[in-house]
């Protein structure tokens, strides 16, 4: 059951919410108290409904368009934050892209691309966060890697060393930020049941769901509320001595060696 006065009166910012993982994210925090920002490249009309959903629960919301791979959109994104709630305390950082393919295959383009998206705007969307989480009194940064960061997946290569760099940076800024009271770390997640996969798994074999399923320890994949939940619990007070960590919630599918 959701407290709704647990991040009463705090404002959150979460990268790439109008759909998936994001939308989860969104929406508990929402359901929690907070006011959102909610943040899109390509598709608004999920982030439309997403703020929307937001709304009917009596909290403020504003939807920005940012490509958080592109500095000036990324800190656009942060100066309309503040323009229009003055302040920041949680700032989830989920967007991500990615070029999957060999890695004889890669291009310098892919490269930058994926990297900018996924790690670049870690660091210096930090950057941007700290001051106005400092108006508070101090504030959480989550940021979603995954198991490619240190497992090698096909054709992950450079998602995989993005994500890697992800929880490198979770580990210097959780250290750097605890003298200003910032809270800092990663959830993991592994294989997650989104519409992109349902989708994938549709037009390939129709197999792929079920064979994860059955690797799957906890007997059902992660859905991106199962995510949500974590990121919601890292942005506690309860979970404020627990910094610089990655999370991973996969429902023990890494575990498996068979």
């Amino acid at each position: 059951m959701a407290d709704n006065s647990l991040f009463e009166n705090q404002v959150a910012l979460v990268t790439g919410s109008g759909r998936g993982i994001g939308h989860a994210i969104a929406l508990k925090l929402a359901r929690n108290g907070a006011d959102v920002v909610i943040n899109f490249f390509r598709n608004r009309a999920p982030a439309e409904e997403t703020a929307r959903e937001i709304e009917t629960l009596g909290r403020r919301v504003l939807v920005v368009k940012a490509d958080v791979g592109d500095l000036d959109d990324l800190n656009r994104l942060f100066d309309e934050t503040e323009k229009t709630f003055g302040r920041l305390d949680i700032y989830v950082h989920n967007a991500a892209s990615g070029y999957n393919r060999p890695v004889l295959n890669q291009k310098p383009k892919g490269w930058d691309w994926t990297m900018n998206i996924n790690a670049r705007s870690l660091l210096f969307g930090a950057q941007r966060a700290v001051p106005l989480m400092e108006k508070s009194g101090g504030g959480r940064i989550v940021s979603i890697s995954s198991p490619g960061a240190g497992r090698v997946m096909t054709d992950y290569a450079v998602v995989g060393a993005s994500k890697a760099a992800i929880e490198s940076l979770t580990r210097y800024l959780a250290v750097e930020l605890a003298p200003k009271n910032i809270v800092v770390n990663a959830v993991s997640p592994g294989i997650v049941v989104t519409d992109a996969l349902k989708h994938f798994s549709a037009t390939a074999d129709g197999s792929i769901l079920q064979k994860a399923t059955a690797a799957t320890p906890a007997g059902r994949l992660v859905t991106p509320e199962d995510v949500a939940e974590v990121v919601a619990f890292l942005c506690t007070p309860a979970a404020a001595m627990i910094r610089g960590q990655v999370i991973v919630v996969d429902g023990g599918y890494t575990l498996r060696t068979d």
